[in-house]
């Protein structure tokens, strides 16, 4: 297989990977064949799957939008993936000029392209850093340079919590994270579940397997589950809801019915 000349050298083109699978989803040119392969694999058992994504990423720009409105000018984006049309970055300091912003990943592409996009941009940066380690994300120069963890932080944990197992601790560290924030700061999540998917369950499994033998689980929680974040936080109207029914721009009885897999939702710290 050829190494395309975008892709940073050290990573192993021969495995798929969650971001670049993910970049396939939204249409992006920064993904391999085997990584092609495996959404496809995936798609044979939900083909909705693109329009999960596409309604995750307009959740995300609307909640960015709506910290933005809120007077949130410090964005910390963790799994913020490859960057695509309407980056946290674009669509808050649109809203708030010289909005601050901050993104995490530990995949070698999304942080190459991210460090591309954002070249110039001496309000945002990335860093290279897993959620399961809050420390060193909050250690590290770049949130330190940027994000003031004594004013409200807009903490973005969008569609990267199912990818964390429970013996990994992810309540932990989003516990970890929210005390780190000052008062006022918001915790935007998604999060995938079978609730809402327009399938049977056992035929929405087949895709979750699909993750599993790429060796990247997606954990599948209940909305009683994905509350569990929000512990310490208070619930942004409408609260827990399927992604189109988060302050929609739009009647949100138009979506694709796929895009109502999952929950997303939005805390604020008292």
């Amino acid at each position: 297989m050829e190494r395309p000349a975008w892709a940073p050298r050290g990573i192993d083109i021969s495995v798929p990977s969650v971001s670049r699978v993910y970049d396939y989803y939204l249409g992006g040119s920064h993904n391999f064949e085997v990584d092609r392969e495996a959404a496809r694999r995936a798609m044979g058992f939900m083909p909705g799957l693109p329009k999960i994504m596409q309604a995750n990423r307009a959740f995300l720009s609307r909640a960015v939008r709506f910290a933005a409105d809120e007077g949130i000018t410090q964005f910390l984006d963790i799994g913020s993936g490859i960057p695509t049309f309407g980056n946290v970055h674009e669509v808050a300091q649109s809203v708030r000029p010289g909005a601050r912003v901050v993104y995490v990943d530990h995949d070698p592409v999304a942080v190459a392209h991210s460090t591309a996009v954002l070249a110039g941009n001496e309000e945002a940066d990335v860093v290279t850093a897993d959620l399961r380690k809050p420390q060193e994300i909050l250690a590290s120069p770049q949130v330190q340079r940027l994000i003031d963890l004594n004013q409200p932080v807009a903490l973005l944990l969008v569609a990267i919590l199912h990818f964390v197992e429970d013996e990994d601790d992810p309540y932990g560290a989003v516990a970890e994270l929210r005390d780190a924030l000052a008062p006022g700061s918001l915790l935007v999540v998604s999060h995938a579940s079978y609730e809402g998917i327009p399938l049977s369950r056992e035929r929405a499994q087949g895709a979750v397997d699909v993750y599993k033998d790429i060796r990247n689980p997606l954990i599948m929680r209940t909305r009683d589950d994905i509350a569990r974040f929000f512990e310490g936080y208070d619930m942004v109207e409408p609260g827990l809801v399927p992604m189109p029914k988060w302050r929609p721009d739009s009647a949100s009885e138009d979506e694709d019915p796929y895009s109502y897999s999952g929950f997303a939702g939005v805390g604020r710290t008292a």
